[in-house]
Formats: C-alpha cells, structure tokens, sequence
C-alpha cells in the first residue's frame, strides 16, 4: 500500500512524476486542481469543506493513490493517511521554464490556446512563490516538509527527478 503526496510550486514536475508513479505502481492519481476550483467561468476556488468531502471520499475508496497539488490546505487534510511526500522544490527559473514547455492540459483546458492565455499570469503566479505566505507558498510547503514524521523525498532539479524516478 502506497499513498503519497506530492507538492511544489506550479509547474514543477508534480503532475508529471504523480502520472509516472500511478502507472508503475498502479495507484489511484488524483490532481487537487480537479477539486479546489469551481467549474465556472472566472477562477472562483471550492469551499475547502466541499473539496475534503470529494478528497476524503476519494482516499476511502482507494487503498493506494498518489495525490498532487500545491494546496497545503487541501494537503493538510490527508497528511495523516499518506505514507510517504515527495516534495518538489524546484528553483523559479526552471518552474517558469518547465511551464513555458508544458504540454496541454486536456482536464483543465479545452484547447491548448485557452491554457497559453494564462501563460503570462502563471509565470507571475510562479515567480512570487518565495515571497508569499498563502497555502500555495515555499513557506507553507516547507512546514509540511518540515513536519511530516514518515518517508519523504524533496527533489530540486529536472535532473534529480530523472534520477529518482530511475530509482522507483
């Protein structure tokens, strides 16, 4: 039984190694950005009541899963059934590149070009994770790291991603 939480800024490889590892392993995969947002016109996030309603039915049906996002809210809520973290902390300037690459996101946009417009404000989104202290930040994803009592892994470059996921 595997169940693990990966987390980092935005487009630092979360969403690429949690695909990896659910089809190595088999594990349930699920992207806390399916379940903090509403589905509606302008960004507009879940109550964080109804997105642990969705979270916690999700973890009841799966024995093993991989769960990513960098909500530390929404993290914080099945902290205690995961048995191991990877965080992913990446330096800015390889996010923002790793963004400016990313491929298509079907599940949260309906065309590549709907998900270029936002490119910009993702860059800036990602650019200020050092310096904000909301549920998104370095610092709230530092005390989960800090904090966390079992197994944890903290990857900081593309190249030792490559070379964790070789260990898996």
């Amino acid at each position: 039984m595997r169940r693990i939480i990966i987390f980092g800024n935005s487009s630092s490889g979360k969403s690429t190694l949690a695909k990896r590892l659910a089809m190595k392993y088999s594990l349930d995969h699920l992207d806390l950005d399916t379940i903090a947002w509403k589905k509606s016109k302008t960004p507009e996030r879940m109550s964080i009541g109804m997105s642990e309603i969705i979270l916690k039915k999700f973890i009841s049906t799966s024995n093993s899963w991989v769960i990513e996002g960098c909500y530390s809210d929404l993290i914080d809520l099945v902290l205690d059934e995961s048995t191991e973290i990877i965080y992913m902390k990446l330096p800015i300037q390889l996010c923002i590149l790793n963004a400016q690459k990313r491929p298509w996101e079907p599940h949260k946009y309906p065309s590549k070009k709907d998900q270029d417009k936002n490119l910009d404000m993702l860059i800036n989104w990602i650019s200020e994770y050092s310096t904000r202290t909301d549920t998104f930040s370095e610092f709230a994803h530092d005390q989960i790291f800090m904090n966390y009592q079992c197994k944890k892994n903290i990857i900081k470059s593309n190249e030792h991603l490559e070379e964790y996921d070789n260990l898996l």
